[in-house]
C-alpha cells in the first residue's frame, strides 16, 4: 500500500475527537450542500422552462403559416386564403410534424350580465386536433359542430369566467368588432368548457370558438382559412422544420415560429439559463474556497508531521498526495451526500409537488421537475476535477515547510 494513500486514509477515518475530523465533516457538508443546489437549480429551471414552453405550444402549436403582414403581432388579425388540402397533406408528411389546424382570430368584446372584457376570439374548425388543447380544459368539453353555419358555443378561461361571473353553460354575448367603422356584430354563445393554461396572456385574452363563425361574420368564403397552426414533434426541431416548410409554400404565404411570435416569453425563459449559470457558478466557488480553506486548516495542523516525514524522507510530492487524497475524500464524500440531498428532493417535489408557487407570477402551481441525467453527471465531474485541480495550489506550501521549523511548530 502506498505510503501517502496509508497516512491520509489514517487521517481522514480518524474517529478520534480531533479539530482535523472536525473540519473534514465541514466540508464534507459544506459540498454536500453545492452540490445538492446546483442540482436543484438545473433541475428546477429545466422542469419550469419545459412546463411553460408546453403550454405556449399546446395552446398555439410551435409554427404559423399566415398571408405576409408587415409587423404583425400577436394579436393581429389575419389576411383570409383558401384552405389548400395538398398543401396541408404535404406539411403533415415532412418529418417531425405532428398536426396541421386551421384557425383564424378577431377581435371581439365579451359581455356578461353587469361586465365586459376585450378578448381574442381563436376560431377552430370540426377537423382540429383537439389534443392539445383538451389538457387545458378544467371543466365541459371541446365544440360539437353541427351542419348548420356554426356552432353557437364558446370555450372561455378560468379567470374570465371568474371575472364574468360565468359558469358552464351560461349563455354570453359577444360583440366583434367590424372593421371599416362598422358597428360591432353581437352574437350569442353558450360557454361549453373553461380552459386554464396558467399564462396570464392566453387566460385574459383568448375564447375559443368556431371558425364558421369568423367566416360568417368576415364575409370570407367557405374554405377561407386564416392560417395554419403547426405542432412538431421535438420543439428543438421547430426552426429547421420551419425552413422546409417555408420552401413548399405559395409565395404569398409566411412562416413564423411562435418563438417569432411571442419572443418576450422565450427572451424571459433565456433569462433563466443565465439565472442557472450564476447558481452554479457561485456554488462552484463557495465548494472550492471551502476545500482549499479546509486544506490549509488540515495542513497548519500537521505541520509537525509534515516535518517528521519530511525528516525521514518522504518527498515533497509525497506529501502533498497526502493531502490531494485527503481533498478527494472530502469532495466524493460531499458529492455522494450531495446528489443523495439533490436528487432525493427533486424525486420528492416530483412525487408530490410540495413546493407551491404563485400561479399568477410563474404560471404553474407547483415547481416542476426536470432531471436531466448528462448535466447531473456533468456537474459531479467537475466538482470533482475543479476541486482538486485548484487544491495543488495550497498543498504547494508543503514545499516550503523545513523540518527543522516545522518539528518545532506549536
Amino acid at each position: 500500500m502506498r505510503l501517502s494513500f496509508f497516512i491520509a486514509r489514517r487521517i481522514a477515518f480518524n474517529k478520534g475527537s480531533s479539530f482535523s475530523r472536525f473540519i473534514i465533516n465541514i466540508a464534507i457538508i459544506a459540498t454536500a450542500i453545492s452540490v445538492a443546489v446546483m442540482i436543484l437549480a438545473t433541475a428546477l429551471v429545466n422542469g419550469f422552462q419545459q412546463v411553460i414552453q408546453e403550454k405556449i405550444f399546446s395552446f398555439w402549436g410551435h409554427i404559423h403559416v399566415t398571408q405576409y403582414q408587415v409587423n404583425a403581432g400577436p394579436l393581429t388579425e389575419q389576411i383570409p386564403f383558401m384552405a389548400d388540402s395538398s398543401l396541408a397533406d404535404s406539411i403533415s408528411r415532412i418529418p417531425g410534424v405532428t398536426a396541421v389546424n386551421a384557425y383564424a382570430t378577431k377581435s371581439a368584446i365579451l359581455k356578461a350580465e353587469k361586465d365586459i372584457e376585450g378578448v381574442i376570439f381563436k376560431g377552430v374548425d370540426a377537423r382540429y386536433n383537439w389534443q392539445h388543447l383538451q389538457r387545458f380544459l378544467v371543466q365541459g368539453r371541446p365544440i360539437h359542430y353541427t351542419d348548420s353555419s356554426y356552432a353557437p358555443e364558446a370555450i372561455i378561461s378560468v379567470s374570465l369566467a371568474k371575472e364574468l361571473q360565468l359558469k358552464l353553460n351560461d349563455k354570453i354575448i359577444v360583440y366583434f368588432i367590424q372593421g371599416g367603422g362598422q358597428a360591432p356584430r353581437a352574437r350569442k354563445l353558450t360557454v361549453t368548457g373553461i380552459y386554464k393554461t396558467g399564462i396570464e396572456e392566453y387566460d385574459k385574452t383568448y375564447i375559443i370558438g368556431d371558425l364558421g363563425l369568423i367566416r360568417k361574420l368576415n364575409n370570407w368564403n367557405p374554405t377561407d382559412i386564416g392560417g395554419y397552426e403547426i405542432f412538431v414533434k421535438r420543439y428543438q426541431d421547430m426552426d429547421d422544420v420551419g425552413q422546409v416548410i417555408y420552401s413548399q409554400i405559395p409565395e404569398k404565404l409566411f412562416v413564423r415560429t411562435i418563438r417569432e411570435i411571442y419572443p418576450n416569453i422565450f427572451d424571459w425563459l433565456r433569462l433563466q439559463n443565465k439565472n442557472e449559470v450564476i447558481i452554479v457558478v457561485i456554488m462552484t466557488i463557495v465548494a472550492v474556497i471551502n476545500m482549499i480553506t479546509a486544506i490549509l486548516i488540515l495542513i497548519l495542523e500537521r505541520t509537525n508531521m509534515v516535518g517528521v516525514v519530511k525528516a525521514l524522507g518522504m518527498r515533497n510530492w509525497h506529501i502533498q498526495k497526502v493531502f490531494i487524497y485527503q481533498a478527494g475524500y472530502i469532495v466524493l464524500s460531499g458529492l455522494l451526500l450531495g446528489n443523495l440531498m439533490g436528487l432525493g428532493l427533486a424525486f420528492l417535489q416530483k412525487a408530490t409537488g410540495f413546493f407551491k408557487l404563485p400561479e399568477e407570477s410563474y404560471y404553474m402551481s407547483v415547481a416542476a421537475i426536470d432531471l436531466r441525467w448528462w448535466e447531473v453527471m456533468l456537474i459531479n465531474i467537475s466538482t470533482f476535477g475543479i476541486c482538486i485541480l485548484v487544491l495543488l495550489i495550497p498543498s504547494l506550501i508543503i514545499r516550503r515547510i523545513t523540518p527543522v521549523k516545522a518539528i518545532q511548530f506549536k
